[in-house]
C-alpha cells in the first residue's frame, strides 16, 4: 500500500500553522505570551527558574491528558493530512515552548526563536533535519549555533523539520516517537507519556535558558 510523500509545500504549511496557532493561541488556549505573562507578573516566584518549573508542572497536569488532547484535536482545523490529536499535541508543545522562551527573555517574533521552538517539539527528528542541511551543532547549544546561520537558512531548517514531522506522522513510523502517543487503530489519541512530556520540557528549557546558565 502506497503512502503519500510529504512535499515542501505541506511541510511549510505545517510549521507555519504550528507557530501561528501554538504561539498566537486559539480557543480555549491563550497565546504563549499571555501564558508566560501569568507567571512573569506573579510575585510569588523569586526567579525565572521557579517560573519555568511552575509552568511546566501546571501545564503538563492541565493539558497532557486524554480528554484534553482528544477534545482539542476535535476542534483543530487541519492544514495537512495529519491526525488531529497529534497536531493538537504539537500545538500544546509549541505554546509551552513559546512561554518558556518568553519567560527567559526571548522575543517570540524573532525568526531564530521560532526555529528553536520547532526544534524543541521535533525532538530527535530535528537532528535529521539539521543533518540534511550539513549543519552539525557539535557541542554547541542550538541557540548559540543558530546565531551563525543566515536568515534564509532558517526557512530551510523550518521546512526540513516540517518534512521530518510529516514523514513520522504519515507512515507507520508514528510509533517510533519514543512512547510519545498511543496509537490505536491507526488513529493517534490518548495521553502523552509523562516521561516524554518531561523530556520535551527539559529540551525547551535547555534551548531557551540563558547560555551562561544552561
Amino acid at each position: 500500500m502506497s503512502e503519500s510523500i510529504p512535499t515542501d509545500a505541506s511541510a511549510n504549511r505545517l510549521v507555519q500553522y504550528l507557530l501561528e496557532k501554538g504561539l498566537g493561541g486559539f480557543p480555549p488556549l491563550s497565546s504563549a505570551a499571555d501564558l508566560a505573562d501569568e507567571y512573569l507578573i506573579d510575585l510569588d516566584y523569586t526567579d525565572n527558574e521557579q517560573r519555568v518549573n511552575a509552568l511546566i508542572k501546571w501545564e503538563m497536569s492541565k493539558n497532557f491528558t486524554t480528554g484534553f488532547i482528544t477534545g482539542l484535536g476535535g476542534i483543530v482545523s487541519m492544514p495537512v493530512g495529519v491526525p488531529s490529536a497529534l497536531v493538537a499535541s504539537w500545538l500544546i508543545q509549541a505554546r509551552m515552548a513559546g512561554a518558556i522562551a518568553r519567560i527567559y527573555g526571548h522575543d517570540l517574533d524573532a525568526d531564530r526563536v521560532r526555529t528553536l521552538i520547532l526544534l524543541s517539539l521535533a525532538g530527535d527528528v530535528a537532528k535529521a533535519a539539521m543533518s540534511d542541511l550539513g549543519l552539525n551543532l557539535g557541542g554547541k547549544l542550538p541557540q548559540t549555533a543558530l546565531k551563525q546561520v543566515p536568515g534564509r537558512a532558517l526557512v530551510e531548517i523550518n521546512k526540513r523539520i516540517g518534512l521530518q514531522l510529516l514523514t513520522k506522522a504519515g507512515g507507520r513510523t508514528v510509533a517510533q516517537f519514543p512512547k510519545a502517543i498511543p496509537v490505536v487503530g491507526g488513529v493517534v489519541g490518548g495521553a502523552f507519556d509523562a516521561v516524554v512530556c518531561r523530556l520535551f520540557c527539559r529540551t525547551a528549557r535547555k534551548l531557551f535558558r540563558p547560555v551562561a546558565d544552561a
